[in-house]
């Protein structure tokens, strides 16, 4: 059974780490004002002043500035540490490189905000495709929506599953995380990427390995952050991670992201709400060059 130290950390996490579509708040799509964003973040600049927290994500990843001082050591490379979870969240919680549109401000809780690829799709790849794709409360996917895809890894001996607590062991309290991190843009394109084929895991010289991580989206940028999700937007992740975000985005095949939603060893059937992006350079870390 897990100590209490460690059900604590995946209480939170359940929680604040993915923002549960099982959140009370309402499926409405009108965007709050500007106002409220400025005081969530304001709210997180009170509430981690002096405190020690660490650098936080996510970030801007075309900007290496950030005055946080806190240090921790990077994760070693994702083919050295165990794939633990698989999940999306609908917009990119990252901002640079091929996705710098904003979605706007959205619910206020992480739904509808975030952003979406900037480049150019056609209307056949934006066609509408027929029933609901990873529906939930907040609604469901669409063609030409843009989703951020987070391949997490840990030190510890586990089994890949659901939420952070399938990074953690009563073995390793203070394991080391990585996030291996890609956007997409789902397509109505039987010929674009199987998403199925995207989260292939399997074992691998004693580890379970992610086996087909996008190699052609660009130079990832790496930087330390921490866990994200919209209930972090007025207080700090505890949580330390190094981040590796690709900066191209590729294109998948939205049937096949709605097929893994009907059932995957994650338990993840719908995208998870968006942090607000981390704009205070005393919760960000410096990008090394």
């Amino acid at each position: 059974m897990k100590n209490a130290l460690l059900a604590c950390l995946v209480s939170v996490s359940a929680v604040a780490l993915y923002a549960n579509a099982k959140d009370s708040h309402s499926n409405e799509h009108s965007h709050v004002s500007d106002q409220v964003i400025v005081s969530q973040r304001a709210m997180l600049a009170k509430t981690t002043k002096d405190k020690g927290f660490g650098p936080q994500a996510p970030r801007d990843i075309d900007s290496a500035t950030g005055n946080n001082q806190r240090l921790f050591g990077a994760a070693p490379a994702y083919t050295e540490m165990n794939l633990c979870n698989i999940h999306f969240h609908k917009n990119a919680e990252h901002k640079g490189g091929e996705f710098t549109t904003y979605a706007g401000n959205g619910d206020g809780h992480g739904y509808q905000s975030g952003y979406q690829y900037s480049g150019h799709l056609s209307a056949a790849e934006r066609k509408p495709v027929a029933g609901e794709v990873c529906p939930s409360k907040h609604g469901d996917l669409a063609a030409g929506d843009t989703i951020e895809v987070h391949y997490v890894h840990t030190s510890a001996k586990v089994e890949p599953g659901a939420t952070l607590g399938s990074c953690l062991s009563d073995s390793i309290k203070n394991p080391q995380l990585r996030v291996e991190t890609q956007v997409y843009v789902l397509v109505n394109d039987s010929n674009a990427l199987d998403f199925g084929e995207l989260t292939k895991h399997s074992a691998k010289n004693g580890l379970h390995q992610a086996l087909n991580i996008p190699g052609n989206t660009g130079t990832p940028v790496q930087y330390a952050g921490s866990t994200t999700g919209p209930g972090y937007n007025e207080t700090a992740s505890p949580f330390q991670v190094t981040w590796s975000v690709r900066p191209k985005v590729s294109k998948v095949n939205i049937q096949t992201v709605g097929k893994w939603c009907e059932g995957n060893i994650f338990n993840e059937d719908h995208a998870h709400g968006v942090r607000n992006l981390v704009t205070n350079s005393d919760l960000l870390s410096k990008i090394p060059k």
